[in-house]
């Protein structure tokens, strides 16, 4: 449907409900989009039945479950669902109106899109459809024309139409499930639809914005609804960064291809990586990681990954391996005593290279690295040790020796008078005699 403004016809209503119309947004199959606004000024694109379906029972129900379910999607790349009336003689509803040229008007008037802003939409998208999938509804026509590029996103527009029709066939006008090179197979055949349908249509959609063309090339609806059924997509001119993830979006078999999640995520990497300007196909080479899956084995490939990562934690060695302790243990629990014994420091291997840590609190000196040939940090603590027993045990011995001299009574020097002698031990074991009166 092109989202081209016209002025109003004059078989066109001018008011809808609340609503007062201003211009024509486009026609398709189901019927009229219109842009209107209400008395607040909210600018909305109102879509109205046209009569024949509106005449349609079986229509009407199946539009009004898939306006129901509208009402519960939510998401900042969706066109919210302001209001609906599906009891007028022709139904109606209104969404946000979204400003801003659709992918597909944007892709033929300025070429094919760069790998990188590629990327970045289909991860908006993504992201998208993992709300409407979560809301219980398939799009089924996702395309580039009902995709709109607004200043602050992509949106995706036409939530159900085609799903409300309920056709069983796909030539009959106005009932078409989907536009030819944009369907999936199971849709072609007939089968039910998933989540994965829409996966589908927007791997044909990111191919055509970065190559201008349908993967499955041009011709009549019967040729291409072939091809897509049978043939492998041509993608040639994909740009190597996405060629892989869009080649597994085209999978024939709807388990083949990627979940919803694991394409947004693997999105957002590209994108992520191109924008830096990285080489195409190929990850940052400061990671050194062989190129990631895509479909099934994605979700294999995240839970390896995330194991190797876990296995880099850094590993605790034993005492004696001539390395330092890991920064989540303490020196004194690296070298910890056993139970029972007492805590003596052990001499520690000599090291090479590094700085002196700083001193740590609580009287034990911290290890140090330094050149090749110094005394490490622990003999010099057993020699401080060593040197405070010999001196304590020093002046244990003069001072016995003093109170020995005193016990034996005064000494008596010739030419000195009687009296008493003061004796005092040395610091090191000798005496200092001085006469009382000298």
């Amino acid at each position: 449907m092109k989202m081209a403004m016209m002025r109003l016809r004059r078989e066109d209503p001018r008011v809808v409900g609340s609503f007062r119309l201003h211009r024509r947004l486009g026609a398709g199959g189901m019927g009229v989009v219109y842009l209107g606004s209400d008395r607040r000024g909210q600018r909305v694109a109102l879509k109205v039945i046209r009569p024949d379906l509106a005449e349609d029972q079986e229509f009407r129900s199946r539009f009004a479950r898939e306006v129901s379910a509208a009402r519960r999607i939510r998401g900042g790349c969706t066109a919210r669902l302001v209001a609906a009336d599906l009891e007028a003689d022709r139904p109606w509803f209104a969404t946000q109106y979204v400003p801003g040229p659709s992918l597909h008007d944007k892709v033929a008037e300025e070429g094919p899109l760069s790998a990188a802003q590629t990327a970045s939409i289909g991860a908006a998208l993504a992201e998208g459809l993992l709300a409407v999938h979560d809301a219980g509804v398939v799009h089924r026509d996702l395309k580039p024309s009902n995709i709109l590029l607004s200043p602050k996103g992509p949106r995706i527009i036409d939530f159900g139409i085609a799903w409300a029709t309920g056709a069983s066939t796909l030539t009959h006008v106005g009932t078409a499930v989907g536009s030819p090179g944009f369907l999936a197979p199971e849709q072609v055949r007939g089968a039910a639809v998933t989540p994965a349908t829409d996966v589908f249509a927007l791997g044909a959609t990111l191919a055509y914005a970065c190559t201008a063309d349908s993967p499955f090339g041009q011709g009549s609806s019967e040729v291409m609804l072939y091809r897509v059924v049978h043939e492998e997509p041509q993608l040639m001119a994909v740009p190597d960064a996405l060629a892989p993830l869009i080649h597994a979006c085209l999978a024939k078999d709807p388990e083949d291809r990627p979940s919803t999640l694991q394409l947004s995520l693997r999105l957002k990497e590209i994108a992520a990586r191109e924008a830096h300007g990285l080489p195409e196909g190929r990850p940052p080479a400061a990671r050194r990681e062989p190129g990631r899956p895509a479909g099934q084995r994605a979700a294999q490939y995240a839970e390896q990954h995330t194991e190797k990562r876990t296995l880099k934690a850094p590993v605790l060695r034993p005492h004696g391996s001539g390395r330092r302790p890991g920064p989540d243990r303490s020196f004194d629990q690296a070298r910890r005593p056993e139970q029972g014994r007492p805590a003596v420091p052990r001499p520690a291997a000599r090291r090479t290279g590094g700085a002196r840590p700083a001193a740590r609190g609580g009287g034990r000196p911290a290890p140090r690295t330094g050149a090749q040939g110094r005394r490490p940090a622990a003999d010099r603590s057993l020699l401080r040790q060593r040197l405070t027993v010999f001196v304590v045990v020093t002046l244990l011995v003069a001072l016995g020796i003093a109170v020995a001299q005193g016990c034996q009574g005064p000494s008596h020097s010739s030419g000195s008078p009687a009296g008493g002698v003061r004796s005092a031990a040395g610091p090191f074991g000798g005496t200092d005699a001085r006469a009382d009166g000298s």
